[in-house]
């Protein structure tokens, strides 16, 4: 089985129902979710989401809750050192974030790790560690965070898996700790996706498979290593189709859940027609 699906929009009136609608509508039976605006803080109360019936729609057509993925807002910058008070911003709307995350029943929480703001990685990775033991000391659920492997622009903190392994190994609650593995992101990074089997021994001799939590696919505008991340749709880009398609039906994935962040083309998502050719791929 591949669980394979996409972002989808969650917005009023219908929030989650109309989100599984979406998903159900591409032939999904994955998908991902904000919880509200990324860019902002503001928040429409959880009895709102319709979850009675997202979750009846749902069992009537196999979706599991498990597959239901949220990212965290972009708002979020645990590493910033430089604006303590916008780190500490960040471990508030987090613990927030985790109770709504828990009230709709998703299991994992996509969070970009954060920014350094010039004070070098070593320092924005103390504070991410620090931040998210803040997070999960007074979160008493199960649900993972999982950090996203970044393209390594800017500042960013986790572009490179050996980054993401110093922040897992000083988290008092490990388990809690995951990664989301970004294709357009890594590739953007640095890392030959052309050759994933390496690529993703690597991966587990650094972190280990068993912290996997979550694949964006994505191609990119942008040649290896430009550290540039703008996703591109599917096999447009310079990943190109053959080997994202390879990495949907990896067997060593096979129990991951997969999702798109590919652009909207022509104002319309192209979700419907990437997952179809994605899973009917043949090498």
């Amino acid at each position: 089985m591949i669980y394979l699906g996409s972002h989808v929009s969650m917005k009023a009136p219908d929030y989650l129902l109309g989100s599984i609608r979406e998903a159900l509508s591409y032939g999904a039976n994955a998908c991902m979710i904000y919880t509200g605006a990324p860019q902002n803080s503001k928040r429409v109360p959880i009895e709102k989401f319709k979850l009675d019936e997202a979750k009846t729609l749902m069992e009537e057509n196999g979706f599991s809750m498990e597959r239901v993925i949220v990212h965290a807002p972009y708002i979020i910058n645990l590493a910033n050192s430089v604006k303590p008070e916008t780190a500490q911003f960040g471990v508030e709307f987090l613990i927030e974030e985790l109770k709504r995350v828990r009230k709709i029943g998703a299991k994992t929480i996509v969070l970009h790790p954060g920014a350094h703001m010039k004070a070098g990685v070593e320092t924005g990775s103390a504070w991410i560690v620090d931040g998210l033991n803040e997070v999960l000391d007074q979160d008493e659920s199960d649900i993972v965070i999982a950090l996203e492997t970044m393209a390594g622009k800017g500042s960013e903190v986790g572009s490179k898996f050996e980054e993401l392994a110093e922040i897992i190994r000083n988290i008092h609650k490990k388990d809690r700790v995951k990664v989301c593995l970004d294709t357009c992101h890594i590739h953007d990074a640095g890392y030959d996706i052309n050759e994933f089997d390496a690529v993703l021994d690597e991966f587990n001799t650094v972190i280990g498979l068993d912290k996997l939590a979550v694949v964006h696919v994505n191609d990119s505008k942008n040649p290896q290593g430009a550290r540039k991340d703008r996703h591109e749709n599917i096999g447009q880009g310079y990943i190109g189709f053959d080997t994202l398609a390879k990495i949907v039906h990896h067997p060593k994935l096979e129990s991951i859940t997969k999702i798109l962040e590919t652009p909207y083309i022509d104002n319309k998502p192209p979700y419907k027609e990437e997952i179809e050719q994605l899973l009917t791929w043949k090498e």
